[in-house]
C-alpha cells in the first residue's frame, strides 16, 4: 500500500475505458474512476495505488457535471451515496441513454482498432423497451448476507446492499422480488420472469426446473437457472441479427454447419428458421442439461443435433475428419457465441484448420472480440460488418455481431 491510498484528489475525467470506468490522470498517473462521465471534474479518493501502470479511485462528488448526466435510475447506485454502499449492476445508470450508446460505441470501436487493427464505424442499436434504459431484465440474482437479508452486491465488492427496488427489471419480476425477506443459510436467490408461467424464485441450490421461453412463434425449453439472454427482447434481436449476418451466397444447408457454445439452441434455431428444415447444423455446448434441452428445441430440423462437449475439444477433433467431412466443413457456416473471455487462439486456429466458408461471431466483450478479430485476420479471415446491440441498457455492457469470410 502506497502513500496515496486514501488521499482525495480533484480529477478531470477523460475517455471511458472498457469495464464501466473512465480514465483520469494525476501527476502523469492513469487512474480509473467509476460513476463518472467523460468531460466531468470530480473529487475522488484513491483506493488502490499498488500497481505501477494505473491506480483506482472512487468518485466522492461531482464538481462540474457533464450535460449528459441525469439523476441515476437506481437511487441505491447513485454517486450521492457513500461509495461502498452503491449497488452494483447499473454502472451507466447516471448517463443519458443516447450518450450511453455513444460511449459504448466508442469503447467497441477502440477495442476493434487497438486489438484487431480494424477500423469500423459503430452505432449501438436500441432494442424495444422503456426509453430510459430500465424495465428490461427478466433475470436477477440477489445475494444473501450473513444475517439472511438479500440484495445485489455493492459495485466491485461482495457486500450485500439492501435496495427498495430493481428498476432495470421487468415489472413482473419487480413485483415478486423478495427485497424485504430473509433467507438465512442460503447464498443466492434468483428471481426470473420467463415468457410463460409467471415470475418465480429459485432459492439457493434447489434442483433446476424447466421454464419455457418464447421467441417469435418458437418455444425454447431452458432450466430456470440455465443461461438465457436477460433482456426481454434480446433473444429475438440476436435471432434476427444472426440471420441477417449470414451471407446466403456462402451458405450451404448440407454443409457441416456449427453453432458453438450453443446453449439451448437459440442461434442454431435462428439458422434453421432462416434456411429451412433441410439445414444440417450441430450445436456444441459443455453443459449437459443445456444440450438435452437443445436436442428438444432443435427437433424441427432432421439435420440438427446437439453435442455435449467443450468447444476446444470438439474443434480439435475436426482436424481428424474424413476427406468427405472436411469438404462439408469447408462449406460450413459457423456461428459462435463464446463466454466473456472470447473464443481464443486455440478454438480459432482449430476452426481455421478446416477453413469454414464464413463465421458469425456473437460477442459480449469488446476487448475479447478485438483480440479474436486480430487472430482471425492473421488466420486468413476477412472481417465484414460489425453490428452492436444495446442488450444491457444502463450498464457498460454491449453485444456485438461480427462476420468473417475466408479471404
Amino acid at each position: 500500500m502506497g502513500e496515496m491510498q486514501g488521499r482525495e484528489v480533484e480529477l478531470e475525467i477523460g475517455n471511458m475505458a472498457h469495464g464501466g470506468v473512465a480514465v483520469a490522470r494525476h501527476e502523469g498517473r492513469v487512474i480509473f474512476v467509476p460513476d463518472v462521465i467523460p468531460g466531468e471534474r470530480v473529487l475522488a479518493r484513491i483506493v488502490d495505488d499498488r500497481k505501477k501502470s494505473f491506480w483506482r479511485a472512487e468518485a466522492l462528488r461531482v464538481v462540474e457535471a457533464s450535460p449528459h448526466r441525469r439523476e441515476h435510475v437506481w437511487a441505491e447506485a447513485a454517486v450521492e451515496r457513500e461509495p461502498g454502499r452503491r449497488a452494483g449492476g447499473a454502472d451507466y445508470g447516471h448517463i443519458e441513454i443516447g450518450h450511453q450508446r455513444e460511449l459504448k460505441a466508442a469503447v467497441l470501436r477502440d477495442a476493434l482498432q487497438r486489438f484487431g487493427g480494424l477500423e469500423r464505424d459503430i452505432e449501438v442499436e436500441a432494442l424495444a423497451g422503456p426509453a430510459d434504459g430500465t424495465g428490461w431484465r427478466t433475470r436477477v440474482r440477489l445475494q444473501v448476507s450473513d444475517n439472511g437479508t438479500v440484495g445485489p452486491y455493492a459495485a466491485r465488492s461482495h457486500r450485500v446492499i439492501h435496495v427498495r427496488d430493481l428498476p432495470l427489471a421487468v415489472e413482473a419480476l419487480r413485483e415478486v422480488a423478495p427485497l424485504d425477506e430473509a433467507f438465512p443459510g442460503e447464498q443466492t436467490v434468483d428471481v426470473l420472469a420467463p415468457s410463460q408461467g409467471g415470475a418465480r424464485l429459485v432459492i439457493g441450490r434447489q434442483s433446476p426446473s424447466l421454464v419455457v421461453e418464447t421467441v417469435g412463434e418458437r418455444e425454447f425449453r431452458v432450466d430456470d437457472t440455465g443461461f438465457w439472454q436477460v433482456h426481454r427482447e434480446a433473444p429475438a434481436a440476436l435471432t434476427a441479427a444472426v440471420q441477417e449476418a449470414i451471407d446466403p451466397e456462402r451458405f450451404d444447408p448440407k454443409a457441416a454447419n456449427l453453432d458453438l457454445y450453443g446453449g439451448v439452441g437459440l442461434l442454431a434455431a435462428a439458422v434453421g428458421d432462416r434456411f429451412g428444415p433441410g439445414v444440417r447444423i450441430t450445436s456444441v455446448e459443455s453443459s449437459e442439461r443445456a444440450t438435452e434441452h437443445a436436442a428438444e428445441n432443435l427437433a424441427d430440423w432432421l439435420g440438427a443435433q446437439a453435442i455435449t462437449s467443450k468447444v476446444e475439444h470438439h474443434v480439435r477433433g475436426l482436424r481428424e475428419a474424413s476427406p468427405t467431412e472436411r469438404a462439408r466443413l469447408a462449406a460450413a457456416t459457423v456461428v459462435l457465441d463464446p463466454p466473456r473471455s472470447g473464443a481464443g487462439r486455440e478454438v480459432l486456429e482449430g476452426l481455421a484448420a478446416v477453413s469454414p466458408a464464413q463465421l458469425v461471431y456473437v460477442a459480449c466483450d469488446p476487448v475479447a472480440l478485438g483480440r479474436d478479430v486480430g487472430i482471425l485476420r492473421e488466420l486468413g479471415y476477412e472481417p465484414g460488418a460489425v453490428r452492436a446491440l444495446d442488450l444491457f441498457p444502463s450498464t457498460h455492457h454491449v453485444e456485438a455481431v461480427a462476420t468473417f469470410t475466408r479471404a
